[in-house]
């Protein structure tokens, strides 16, 4: 009997081992296709958590002989460890251990910095307390909370005694946003880009000595089967911005819930058409994803800025009560050392231009078959705009 279980027992575990090894490379390749499916794209997230499942498994698999029981067992091991390779070299420039892509700065005292704080508030969480202590602690320049609707508005209203400018359109759909900033701010509009209930911040922000900077605020939907079933929208969404980027120079932050990874082929492909370069690179992960699941974290809240910048600051916040941690970030305007940042910033060439092009392209053919499933079928809470 005993001998028995110990063989049930040793079958179980190749199995399991198997199944998850199975498992993780499968995970490792589905984001390599292109296709813009939601349960593809999920896979983009979670690369830590699943090169941590497969560096588990690897030795377990070698330990329980996986090596010497033929070539499809064999096969697997290697598929593993390349699976696991591969991954890290995704998540490797998110790290310490790479050079920092926006260099630390160099500038005295406070004259050209500029400090922002993204938070996402999560629409139904009540503790506003939590949120204006740590916004308070903080003390940003400017701040967008988003996935506010009026009641955030009505506890986050005492902002404006201190941040005399602001742009707001709360909404109940957990896409509104507030925009608070003591910077002056001009021709700031809210922009619909692409969906009619998703809203974005389009602005210039007076900085310290007379500079002007070009300010964009995003929350573009994710890709999940609640919200949108692909990712065509949202990627199609940054890319725009990307693109009106590119055809300006001039000093330039990026901020927002993108609700997508720093690695994924999106972001990476929206930083070289932008020319913009991510705070992250260099400095570390600061995953601000789930806030309340400590092994299901990922990095969604971002920063890019153009080489006119460099980094004082940047940390992950305390929690608010939110599933999303406020991110932070300190900003010097550096224009002179421009030229030396540039060196960073990753080329985008013709393909890049015509697949970003192809993409936003996707992203206004999807908006009008939407507006005609709309009409068939109205949602009670969007916001129409007429």
């Amino acid at each position: 009997m005993h001998t028995l279980l110990s063989v049930s027992f040793a079958q179980l575990a190749v199995g399991l081992v198997a199944v998850l090894g199975v498992a993780g490379i499968v995970a490792t390749l589905l984001p390599l296709l292109r296709h813009t499916a939601w349960w593809i794209r999920v896979f983009d997230f979670p690369r830590l958590q699943i090169v941590g499942i497969m560096s588990l498994v690897l030795p377990v698999a070698l330990v329980l002989g996986f090596w010497n029981r033929g070539w499809d067992s064999r096969g697997v091991v290697i598929a593993l460890a390349a699976a696991i390779v591969y991954q890290l070299v995704r998540i490797l420039p998110y790290t310490p251990f790479v050079r920092k892509q926006v260099g630390d700065s160099t500038a005295a005292g406070h004259r050209g910095h500029v400090s922002l704080l993204m938070m996402n508030v999560l629409q139904y969480n009540k503790r506003a307390d939590l949120a204006m202590k740590v916004i308070q602690e903080a003390d940003p320049d400017i701040i967008l909370a988003v996935e506010t609707d009026t009641w955030w508005l009505d506890q986050l209203r005492p902002l404006q005694h201190t941040h005399h400018y602001f742009c707001h359109e709360p909404l109940d759909n957990t896409y509104g946003l507030l925009f608070f900033s003591r910077l002056p701010l001009h021709d700031c509009r809210i922009k619909y880009l692409l969906d009619d209930d998703v809203p974005s911040i389009h602005t210039q922000v007076e900085l310290p000595g007379g500079s002007r900077m070009r300010l964009y605020g995003l929350h573009p939907k994710p890709p999940a089967p609640q919200e949108a079933k692909t990712s065509t929208k949202r990627d199609a969404e940054l890319l725009m911005v990307g693109k009106e980027i590119d055809r300006n120079d001039e000093p330039t932050v990026v901020f927002g819930d993108m609700n997508d990874v720093a690695w994924s082929h999106t972001s990476e492909l929206f930083r070289r058409v932008s020319g913009l370069m991510d705070p992250r690179v260099g400095r570390g992960l600061l995953p601000t994803f789930h806030a309340e699941h400590r092994l299901m974290r990922w990095p969604l809240d971002h920063v890019f800025v153009s080489p006119h910048f460099k980094v004082d600051d940047m940390q992950r916040l305390p929690y608010v009560g939110s599933d999303h941690f406020p991110i932070y970030i300190k900003l010097s305007y550096e224009p002179h050392d421009k030229h030396i940042q540039e060196a960073n910033v990753e080329e985008a060439d013709a393909e890049d231009h015509a697949e970003a092009l192809e993409k936003i392209k996707d992203g206004f053919e999807e908006e009008t078959e939407d507006e005609r499933e709309e009409a068939n079928h109205p949602a009670p809470h969007k916001k129409l705009i007429t």
